[in-house]
């Protein structure tokens, strides 16, 4: 399992965010925003519009899954 913060995916907060791929990280930062937003924490807005937005712009999504992916491999195992 790794950790990855909500900020180091685009977030911006320090909520940890765990999984054991960098995909599980990812979906659980789609439900943190999605959740914030809810709970109406204006912070999360823009991040959770540029989730939404994400795939509309297919190059620009691929080199931020990329970085992701790159960052959660080079992130430590939690302990």
């Amino acid at each position: 399992m790794k950790t990855m913060i909500c900020r180091q995916l685009g977030g911006p907060c320090e909520e940890p965010l765990y999984g054991n791929t960098a995909d599980e990280v990812i979906k659980a930062q789609d439900r943190h925003l999605k959740d914030a937003v809810k709970a109406a924490d204006t912070t999360h807005e823009q991040a959770h519009k540029d989730m939404k937005d994400r795939w509309k712009h297919p190059k620009r999504s691929m080199d931020w899954y990329s970085s992701t992916k790159t960052a959660f491999a080079a992130s430590p195992e939690d302990d």
